[in-house]
């Protein structure tokens, strides 16, 4: 049988409206609105038709419904910049991201979730509250994603193809999702992170907050958590050069941009040295890139883990994706770019759904 939201799901993931999938199909569009509603069932070849025309596998239209994550939990940054059939997309990315944790809680021993909520204190204080409880102190955050995934966070990576979304976190079960744009600079996509960790803690579904107001306070929740008020200030010189500033991003690994806001926002920059140095990086190209940044962006070690973990045991990525109801390639745009590889060996292979637990820490 097939289910009825899985085809309103795929869809909405190829960013397509009913009328642009029966031209792809060529089945009606009243067929088609039939099937998203249950009405009728399509028969296998309509199916196969449907599923050639959305790039999934048949097989993922008879598994089980599929939880929506919950629009109103989410906090789109520049929403009105983005088009809604590009921001549906992405939460449909999120849905297959959850159905793949789903997937790997049940044979893994996952971080347990540690992300408190903090009622809304001012950002700060929040960001200097989260790294009290993770031991953090005054230094240089790690790995953002490491940080997050080692406090029970799922982290995904966003689809190359919705550039423009830069990023969403979500709770979704009593558990907080997070999808990164990886096409950004390494620098950016930690921001990016600490960003969504503000969201999940200052506005989590006790604290429902969205619009401009929520998006501010989770930068300087991010600016704050980055680049910790004492460190700032005793690493860097009031009213510093654009060259000192460039040296200095590279302690907390941040953009010159995010540096610059940070000491302005600390007063170590007056209102006109502020605006002199970010007309002058920008001039150097720190605007929309960052020159000499890090070397690579930081990815996902759960993830890692738990595909190395599977390949001893002889389980091909291709087995879980065909489990999922999802091609490799799919996968492949959950995982911030890890290759999956075909296994060299014998005929042997152990199934996918192997229920054995394999602790999983990061």
């Amino acid at each position: 049988m097939v289910t009825p939201s899985r085809i309103a799901l795929a869809r909405r993931r190829r960013g397509l409206t009913l009328a642009e999938l029966s031209a792809r199909s060529g089945v009606s569009l009243q067929s088609l609105s039939n099937y998203e509603t249950g009405r009728t069932s399509p028969r296998p070849v309509t199916v196969d038709k449907i599923a050639s025309a959305l790039v999934f596998p048949a097989a993922f239209f008879e598994g089980p419904a599929l939880d929506d994550l919950p629009s109103e939990g989410i906090s789109w940054r520049a929403r009105s910049k983005t088009s809604a059939r590009v921001l549906d997309a992405a939460r449909a990315a999120g849905v297959l991201g959850a159905m793949l944790y789903d997937w790997i809680d049940e044979r893994f021993q996952l971080p347990a979730v540690d992300i408190p909520s903090l009622g809304k204190p001012d950002p700060e204080t929040a960001a200097g509250m989260v790294r009290t409880r993770w031991g953090l102190g005054d230094a240089p955050a790690p790995n953002m994603v490491h940080l997050l995934e080692a406090h029970g966070v799922r982290v995904f990576s966003l689809d190359p193809d919705h550039a423009e979304v830069d990023a969403f976190a979500v709770w979704r079960d009593g558990v907080p999702f997070v999808f990164l744009n990886t096409l950004k600079s390494a620098e950016r996509g930690r921001f990016d992170a600490a960003h969504e960790l503000g969201h999940l803690v200052m506005h989590g579904s006790e604290h429902a907050c969205s619009g401009p107001e929520a998006e501010r306070q989770a930068n300087d929740f991010a600016s704050a958590f980055l680049m910790p008020r004492a460190s700032v200030l005793g690493h860097m010189p009031s009213g510093a050069h654009v060259d000192q500033i460039i040296r200095g991003k590279r302690i907390w690994n941040v953009s010159a941009m995010a540096l610059t806001y940070r000491m302005h926002d600390l007063g170590l920059l007056t209102d006109w040295q502020y605006r002199s140095t970010c007309a002058e990086l920008s001039r150097l190209g720190y605007r929309s890139d960052e020159p000499e940044g890090m070397a690579q962006r930081e990815t996902s070690q759960v993830l890692t883990k738990v595909f190395t973990a599977l390949r001893t045991k002889h389980i091909r990525p291709s087995s879980v994706a065909a489990e999922l109801g999802l091609s490799t390639e799919e996968m492949n745009r959950l995982m911030f770019g890890l290759t999956f590889t075909t296994f060299p060996g014998g005929n042997r292979q152990d199934t996918a759904s192997t229920q054995r637990k394999l602790s999983v820490v990061p």
